[in-house]
């Protein structure tokens, strides 16, 4: 007897034994493909992950499955154990992980098959015509000797010898023409590049002797922004694709890609596909196969591309390694980065976790000699670093956020005919609605947050659970008019700027103007011409953007992070000023960067601007091991949430007390909690968490795996929404 052991797309933390299908009359189907089954009174489409002999139910209770969806598993088995290793890892249910690891149509069941384009061709009795047939037809006869000469047509071969539509498919009605798919073709390795490469720097020739392609290697390329990195990348990978094999490239952001595409364009002849959110289901599926069958040479995705499945792996890449969107933050809560540890080292490939900021976690790896350290100091080419200066904003008259310094440095740097980029990770016109009259403040209803004021169109929105309403004419509490904006967005600085600067355009870029598709594209266009502009944007420009007219970057709020609650706020205050800053003077002109800050005499500030981000790295490394945090030490979060604030507590002190049990505290792990989360009310749900800090990895992980099952049975646990975060990075 064969029982398929499937995992279903369910919270259950289980696998689901079935039978064959009553017709099934083939070998057993292999490990990877999908199987329809029947779940309670629904169909659902799980994977299959083994055939064996034996089940833990009685064969009387196993149900056959419905059908066998693939003869070819859409899911090798590199990516099938990988996929469930990190649903053990990763404390999420199997079938979950699996079908995270899926485009969108083939877990809806759509046939795996491999679209390619449609040509026309001749069939066998239109190859039997002989040469000038169908003289009574020019249109017809024109088509006809066209295919005589070539193998087939594409349909934009059609238009320049004037044959339309009907034309064709009064040939096709005579069965004198067929279509055909031609699928791509396998890229050409002796013809990879449209550009030579760069010439390297003394720096970057040294990095590139030491990067091997072959065997696992973790590299983390520690450069500084504007130093080549992307050079270093497209040279590692001319090296892989001249060996016949496919590179792997992750970016933390859709925004990148269109400008990573355009760069790898440039240089490689070889097939490049790109997979993330921006596609649609049917070009997210085709890119998928198109790797998986060896046809594209080179994927550059975010961060669900770590599970793209790979013919022949050569090599991995991820960008901006220390981005906090590397990490899935609800469902199958995976890092994209860690994964690609696991999975380059399973695949016997290098790996190059690139940053000019590196995350403390990697450093630290770097330091234990668990990575090898490449750094790159200085920049390419003739390219200098910006100067950074600190203004102290106290008891100065500011103008719409902007001290009197950066409005003169802005009509200086614009006059030159050079480009200002201001960062403010603030989206909206004001962050809070207030009454000047009695004080109060326009809060959202289902969250612990502010409402954001947005002017364009003008509401009220709450960036949190996205509840929107209209912006009230009076005070809802003292019915006084005096409702003023507090605090400053990007929409309000655009504003501020449009009129100061009316001579310019002032572009800007977040979440709201780059909704559109190409959204990002179209609106840097400008700026890629050279043209005189001021930036005005949130962190989606920080990452990874090359501007060569950008000379000078003004951060209008640098103290975000000085004072935050969640220990990571430092670091992340470190990187993100050090990457805005990156983007200043990376041509041939000399940038400046001008921090605005209330807190200009902070250690942390200081240490930053005046002996650099890696500085500050070693004294966060120091205060980490002193409290023992990560990299230190291993956290894990068991978060609950309930409309129900005491259930979500309960919840979480019945699991401490079934944790206490299995392993008592001690120095090697302890508990702290149950804790409101930092917004405690988010979506009309009460948030809390209990902490796991633990020495060792091992016995953490034995621990979740064992009180994830105790809480799945657990009644509680099903009057609660509860999930288990390793490695968390989002406190």
């Amino acid at each position: 007897m064969t029982i398929l052991e499937v995992a279903l797309p369910t919270p259950l933390r289980r696998r689901f034994d079935y039978l064959l299908p009553g017709n099934w009359s083939g070998d057993n189907p292999m490990p990877g493909s999908r199987v329809k089954v029947p779940f309670g009174n629904q169909e659902l489409i799980g994977l299959l992950i083994t055939c064996k002999s034996h089940s833990h139910l009685a064969e009387h209770k196993l149900k056959p499955a419905l059908e066998i969806l693939d003869e070819i598993p859409v899911m090798d088995t590199e990516l099938l154990e990988l996929s469930l290793w990190a649903a053990d890892y990763y404390q999420c249910a199997p079938g979950e992980a699996l079908q995270t690891a899926l485009p969108v149509l083939l877990r809806q069941g759509v046939p795996a098959h491999l679209a390619g384009e449609t040509v026309f061709t001749l069939t066998p009795e239109g190859k039997g015509l002989p040469q000038g047939a169908l003289k009574r037809s020019p249109k017809q006869a024109a088509l006809l000797a066209a295919l005589q000469q070539q193998d087939y047509l594409r349909r934009s071969d059609l238009a320049p010898l004037g044959i339309s539509r009907p034309i064709l498919k009064q040939l096709q009605d005579k069965g004198l023409v067929e279509t055909k798919e031609l699928l791509p073709e396998r890229p050409d390795t002796l013809h990879l590049l449209r550009e030579q490469p760069l010439v390297l720097g003394d720096e970057q020739t040294k990095v590139m002797a030491s990067l091997h392609t072959e065997g696992f290697t973790t590299y983390l390329l520690d450069g500084a922004t504007g130093s080549g990195k992307t050079e270093i990348y497209l040279q590692a990978i001319e090296k892989v694709l001249t060996q016949g094999k496919q590179a792997l490239v992750l970016v933390p952001e859709i925004g990148l890609t269109p400008q990573t595409l355009a760069r790898f364009h440039r240089r490689f002849a070889a097939p490049v596909v790109t997979l993330h959110s921006g596609l649609n289901d049917r070009e997210r599926l085709d890119a998928w196969l198109q790797a998986r069958a060896g046809h594209a040479s080179i994927i550059i995705g975010t961060r669900s591309a770590i599970f793209t499945p790979l013919a022949k792996p050569g090599i991995i890449i991820v960008d901006e390694e220390h981005d906090g969107s590397f990490k899935q933050q609800d469902g199958f809560r995976y890092s994209a980065r860690d994964l690609a540890v696991m999975r380059a080292q399973r695949l016997g490939i290098p790996l190059i976790l690139g940053s000019a900021t590196p995350s403390l976690e990697s450093l630290h790896n770097a330091q234990s000699q668990r990575y090898q350290h490449l750094q790159l100091r200085a920049r390419a080419g003739s390219a200098i670093p910006p100067e950074l200066r600190l203004l102290d904003i106290r008891n100065q008259a500011l103008h719409e956020g902007f001290a009197a310094a950066s409005l003169a440095a802005i009509d200086a740097t614009l006059k030159a005919g050079n480009q200002v980029l201001v960062f403010l990770n603030r989206r909206g016109y004001a962050p809070a609605l207030e009454c000047h009259a009695c004080g109060w403040l326009a809060q959202c209803n289902h969250c612990d947050a502010r409402l954001t004021l947005h002017q364009s169109p003008r509401h009220l929105h709450c960036h949190h659970c996205d509840h929107q309403r209209a912006v009230p004419h009076t005070c809802p509490e003292c019915k006084s008019p005096q409702l003023f904006p507090l605090g400053q967005g990007t929409e309000r600085s655009e504003s501020a700027l449009q009129q100061l600067f009316p001579q310019v355009p002032v572009i800007r870029v977040d979440r709201d103007s780059t909704r559109a598709k190409d959204g990002m594209q179209k609106l840097l266009a400008g700026v890629h011409q050279g043209i005189p502009c001021i930036l005005v944007g949130t962190q989606m420009l920080a990452k990874g953007h090359h501007f060569a007219d950008v000379t000078l970057v003004v951060i209008i709020d640098a103290d975000a992070g000085l004072f935050s609650t969640d220990f990571r706020g430092p670091e992340r205050m470190g990187q993100l000023l050090l990457q805005v800053a990156g983007r200043a003077g990376r041509a041939e002109k000399p940038g400046q960067v001008l921090i605005q800050s209330y807190h200009s005499d902070h250690p942390l500030m200081q240490t930053l601007v005046s002996r650099g981000y890696h500085t500050l790295a070693e004294q966060i490394l120091h205060e980490r091991q002193l409290t023992q945090m990560p990299p230190y030490r291993h956290l894990a979060l068991l978060r609950a949430e309930s409309q129900r604030p005491e259930l979500a507590l309960q919840f979480l002190e019945r699991a401490r007390l079934l944790a206490e049990d299995t392993l008592p505290p001690s120095p090697l792990l302890s508990y702290l909690g149950p804790l409101p989360a930092m917004m405690e009310k988010r979506g009309d749900r009460f948030r809390y968490q209990l902490q796991f800090n633990a020495a060792q990895r091992k016995p953490l992980q034995q621990l979740l795996s064992q009180l994830a099952l105790q809480l799945e049975a657990d009644p509680l646990g099903r009057r609660v929404r509860w999930a288990l975060d390793v490695d968390p990075q989002e406190m």
